[in-house]
């Protein structure tokens, strides 16, 4: 399995994330019976490609930017298949669909350079960890991002408690990763926080989504403020996860390899 495979699994899976989008809009009988099986599909196609790709490295595809693309287009989607079971909001399948795409087209046009054997600095029991729960993290963030964006264009949705939920779920994921990180940066470099500019942009993040729950419970009428907060916190995500590679600063972070950017 390589690279070059890439595009077929993807154009697999999209058949089947969108088949099962289509599906969940429907009013067919047994409908929601099909959205599940069609988008399920989807997921173990992505997942396939993701173990073989796996096996053929001889090392977890979790080293580079468009590596862990790979990883937070399957969260996304798997996130979205459970928020659409858990809610059966019809019209969430649509958005993490459209999202997933978009880092999977990221890859097809840009696959960068992968390299089979891993820096030092990565041949740590903490490398798979960490990373897993931190892409599992920001799909799930990211479910709720679409919800808050949904909410405000369409103020009569009820999203808030899909979205207290998995806030809750993601953040939980979300301090899990920072502590996993934490272990791995005190055996790595000696100290468990070292203020780089990736671990200050997941300090800044991991506030602002406690400051939504604060508004969320001292505010609970204020949607509006509910969700932009939200919203913010997710901008701010991005900025976490690659986004700061972009900073000034960035050129001097402990995280910044050209090859396992995660």
């Amino acid at each position: 399995m390589t690279w070059e495979h890439h595009i077929i699994f993807a154009a697999v899976a999209t058949v089947f994330w969108i088949a099962g989008s289509v599906t969940a809009s429907t009013q067919v009988r047994k409908g929601p019976v099909w959205t599940i099986s069609f988008y399920s599909a989807g997921v173990v196609v992505y997942a396939a490609y993701i173990a073989g790709l796996w096996v053929s490295m001889q090392r977890p595809p979790l080293m580079t930017l468009g590596e862990t693309r790979l990883w937070y287009s399957l969260f996304l989607s798997l996130s979205g298949l459970i928020t659409y079971i858990r809610w059966r909001y019809k019209w969430i399948l649509s958005l993490t669909t459209v999202m997933s795409l978009v880092f999977v087209a990221v890859n097809v046009l840009r696959p960068g350079i992968h390299e089979q054997v891993l820096m030092p600095v990565l041949q740590s029991i903490w490398f798979i960890p960490h990373v897993t729960v931190y892409m599992f993290s920001y799909a799930l963030l990211a479910c709720t991002f679409l919800l808050a964006v949904a909410a405000l264009v369409k103020p009569s949705l009820d999203v808030l408690p899909a979205i207290d939920k998995l806030s809750r779920a993601g953040l939980s994921f979300f301090t899990a990763g920072m502590l996993l990180g934490a272990l791995w940066a005190k055996q790595s470099w000696g100290d468990y926080w070292t203020w780089d500019p990736k671990e200050t942009w997941a300090g800044i993040t991991w506030l602002l989504y406690v400051l939504f729950f604060h508004i969320k419970e001292i505010r609970p009428r204020a949607r509006k403020l509910i969700f932009v907060s939200l919203i913010l916190a997710f901008l701010s995500l991005q900025i976490c996860w690659y986004g700061f590679q972009y900073l000034p600063q960035a050129s001097r972070s402990l995280h910044n390899y050209e090859t396992n950017v995660h």
